[in-house]
C-alpha cells in the first residue's frame, strides 16, 4: 500500500528513502521535489552558473541517491548530507574536465517586467547576483563549496563537515578565507551594484 505525501510534509527525508527502497513511489516522488531543486541551485553556484551543467549534476545525484536505497541505513546520515556530498564530487570532476573554463550565465536573471515598475530594482538585483555568481568562481574550489553551504545554503558547520568530509575547524577557515576573498572580490564594485552605503568591511 502506498501514501501520498508532500514534499514540504513532516515525514523526513531519510524515512521517505526508507518507504522508497520498500516499493513506494509516492515517496519518492516527494524525496525528489525536496532535495532536487537544492541540489540544483548549489551545483549552479559551484558551476559559475551553468544551468545545463548543475541539471546534468542534479539528475546524476537523484540517479545515485535511487542505486543507493535499497542499502540506505537510517540514522547514519542525512540524505541532504550525502545528495550535496555527490553533487560536490560531481562538479569537481566537470570543473576539471572543461579545463576549469568559468562560465557566467545570465539565463536566471529575472525576467524585466512589461511596466517600468521596479525595472531599476530588477536589473539592480540581477547584477548583484551575477557578480556573486562571478566571485565566487574566482575563489579557490574548497573555499566555494563552504561559502556556498554555509551562507547560501545556510548549513551549519557541522553538516559541511560531513560533506566535505573534512573538520569543522577546517570548515571555519575556509568560511573565513572565502568570505574575506569574496568581499576583496566585490570591494571594487560596491558603487555599482548598489552597495555604496556599505561603509564598513565584512
Amino acid at each position: 500500500m502506498t501514501m501520498a505525501f508532500d514534499a514540504h510534509g513532516e515525514t523526513s527525508d531519510e524515512a521517505l528513502m526508507v518507504l522508497y527502497a520498500n516499493g513506494d513511489r509516492h515517496a519518492a516522488l516527494a524525496l525528489t521535489q525536496r532535495v532536487t531543486p537544492r541540489v540544483l541551485a548549489y551545483a549552479a553556484r559551484l558551476l559559475g552558473g551553468d544551468r545545463a551543467e548543475a541539471e546534468d549534476v542534479a539528475q546524476e545525484t537523484m540517479l545515485r541517491l535511487w542505486r543507493v536505497a535499497p542499502d540506505w541505513r537510517q540514522g547514519e546520515t542525512k540524505v541532504t548530507t550525502w545528495a550535496y556530498r555527490v553533487a560536490t564530487n560531481l562538479c569537481i570532476d566537470r570543473q576539471r574536465s572543461r579545463g576549469r573554463k568559468r562560465q557566467m550565465a545570465l539565463d536566471d536573471a529575472p525576467e524585466v517586467a512589461d511596466d517600468a515598475v521596479g525595472v531599476e530594482g530588477r536589473l539592480q538585483d540581477a547584477g548583484r547576483m551575477a557578480a556573486l555568481e562571478a566571485a565566487l568562481a574566482e575563489l579557490p574550489e574548497r573555499q566555494r563549496q563552504a561559502v556556498v553551504l554555509r551562507h547560501l545554503e545556510g548549513m551549519t558547520n557541522p553538516e559541511i563537515a560531513a560533506i566535505m568530509e573534512i573538520g569543522v575547524e577546517a570548515v571555519e577557515s575556509l568560511t573565513a578565507r572565502g568570505k574575506r576573498s569574496l568581499a576583496a572580490i566585490l570591494a571594487g564594485r560596491k558603487a555599482e551594484l548598489g552597495y555604496e552605503d556599505d561603509g564598513h568591511a565584512g
